[in-house]
């Protein structure tokens, strides 16, 4: 009798256990998709936006300095970018916390596959 509790017991323990992380797993995407738009918009002036080269219009990188830069190249196609099509401003993997403009470009910018 008390095998049959302690089974039960433990299915009891793993449910709520496999629910609890699902729970978190959850939470923990929900708010940076959610919040995607909320983000505060990266400056060109942040120190880690001035050490990537960031610009917020592609046509204005300097060619001088960034030689592998090509005119098609901008945020909204680069890997790292975490919004959908059509979105102006979204989160970057390079710069947590922040958005980024869609038509903007860094030095690590690497085309989507």
């Amino acid at each position: 009798m008390s095998n049959d509790q302690n089974n039960a017991s433990r299915r009891r323990f793993l449910k709520v256990a496999a629910g609890a992380a699902g729970a978190a797993a959850l939470a923990a995407v929900l708010p940076r998709t959610a919040n995607a738009q909320a983000l505060p918009h990266l400056a060109p002036t942040d120190p880690a936006a001035k050490a990537l080269g960031y610009v917020e219009d592609t046509t204005k990188v300097d060619q001088a300095k960034y030689a592998n830069h090509k005119a098609t190249d901008n945020c909204a196609n680069c890997k790292f970018f975490q919004g959908k099509p059509g979105d102006a401003y979204a989160g970057c993997q390079l710069f947590p916390g922040k958005a980024v403009n869609a038509k903007g470009w860094c030095s690590a910018h690497a085309a989507k596959a």
